[in-house]
């Protein structure tokens, strides 16, 4: 069993910054793929981030490209995802998920993580 818990989630101007952490329990975090996705009202689920168990290869969606970075410190259990230069359209409750599959390279589809944390929010206003 894994559990996931999100922080760093508030109200923010347009062009301005937050830092999301991820804090999750288990013995074996360091072998896990990890994922941030992000679902606004209305909208489906959307891919955003995900790194592989490493902390070596990284993948952005294409509208948080340049803008977002994922990274992990496996000696916390820890992934974090640190927004710059916030729009509107990223405002979203951001999950992050874990692919429990040891030493997975990171994936874009929701399907393959097992584990969600509850969500934090993220509004950016105009």
């Amino acid at each position: 069993q894994v559990q996931l818990v999100e922080s760093g989630g508030g109200l923010v101007q347009d062009g301005g910054s937050l830092r999301l952490s991820c804090a999750a329990s288990g013995r074996t975090f360091s072998s896990y793929a990890m994922g941030w996705f992000r679902q606004a009202p209305g909208n489906e689920r959307e891919f955003v981030a995900t790194i592989n168990w490493s902390g070596g290869t990284t993948y952005y969606a294409d509208s948080v490209k340049g803008r977002f970075t994922i990274s992990r410190d496996n000696a916390k259990n820890t992934v974090y995802l640190q927004m710059n230069s916030l729009k509107p359209e990223d405002t979203a409750v951001y999950h992050c998920a874990a692919d429990t599959v040891a030493y997975g390279s990171g994936y874009i589809g929701a399907s393959r993580y097992d584990y969600w944390g509850q969500g934090t929010q993220v509004t950016v206003s105009s």
